[in-house]
């Protein structure tokens, strides 16, 4: 199986499996696993990777419309060099504190890869789930995508340090929170723009129709591509980025929007079924653990 087979498995199994985080309670739990031959090019600092693997649980904890409360990680390499141990808690401790939370300790292990494994908990009364849009809702973004795949260029091109600063990216905590309230589905876009809108479609049980030139594209992405086709695939399909992916109903854009402490933008519209991009259909395609 590959990875989306075996989530597809987890969730006829697991009652609590299928959102970006399962809820317990008035909490929400949500753990992560990344490592270094397939999350963390060459040239990213330990600080870096401290904070995009705890910030990457705490993108899921966002998606849920939850406030962040702590997180914790798993550390493991082939040796612990005390500088580099150092950098990664410092990253892991500020990515939290970006979001008033608190990373509060962890594991340490012995591994042929530097590999890292994150667990967030965040609390709400009122979890905003990925199966409850409706056709007529309005499809919204925050922030811009294609972050992640222009850190990915800048780090192939050696342009280390600009390849760490695109990859300390901020969880959507608050406008989270801000868009809770009237949100009908949700989700983080760490698989990508299109297979988020696919995944939503799954939970919803409805279609979706968007438009590419509403899409908002980081400005970093004109740094690293030259053909429209490499923007497309930056902004559609790289995934990596964790901004939220959720439905409003159409009369709340203006407010969320207004609440939110991060620029929100309405791409489309939920329909019956379907998943669209100026009238064709939308490849179900995105970021895969390999």
């Amino acid at each position: 199986m590959d990875e989306r087979a075996a989530l597809s498995m987890l969730e006829t199994e697991l009652d609590a499996a299928g959102d970006d985080a399962a809820v317990v309670g008035g909490q929400v739990i949500t753990t992560d696993m990344l490592h270094e031959r397939t999350d963390f090019p060459e040239g990213t600092t330990r600080y870096t990777a401290g904070w995009r693997a705890v910030g990457a649980s705490l993108s899921d904890v966002a998606a849920m419309g939850a406030d962040a409360t702590a997180a914790v990680a798993v550390y493991a390499a082939p040796e612990f060099d005390r500088t580099e141990l150092a950098d990664f808690v410092d990253g892991a401790r500020d990515v939290c504190e970006s979001v008033e939370g608190a990373y509060v300790g962890g594991d340490l292990d012995d591994h042929v890869e530097f590999t890292v494994a994150t667990t967030a908990i965040g609390e709400t009364d009122e979890p905003v789930l990925r199966s409850g849009a409706q056709p007529g809702d309005a499809v919204c973004v925050t922030g811009a995508l294609g972050r992640s795949a222009a850190a990915l260029e800048r780090f192939r091109a050696g342009a280390i340090d600009r390849g760490n600063e695109l990859f300390q990216f901020a969880p959507r905590i608050a406008a989270g929170q801000a868009v809770a309230s009237e949100a009908t589905a949700m989700m983080d876009s760490s698989d990508g723009l299109a297979r988020s809108l696919h995944q939503l479609s799954e939970a919803s049980d409805c279609g979706f129709e968007i438009e590419f030139d509403a899409v908002p594209v980081a400005a970093a992405v004109d740094e690293v591509t030259d053909g429209n086709e490499d923007y497309r695939e930056a902004a559609l399909f790289f995934g990596e980025d964790f901004e939220l992916v959720f439905t409003v109903p159409e009369e709340a854009v203006d407010d969320v929007a207004e609440r939110s402490p991060t620029t929100v933008t309405r791409i489309g519209r939920a329909t019956h079924e379907g998943i669209l991009m100026d009238g064709a259909p939308l490849e179900d395609r995105g970021y895969t653990h390999g």
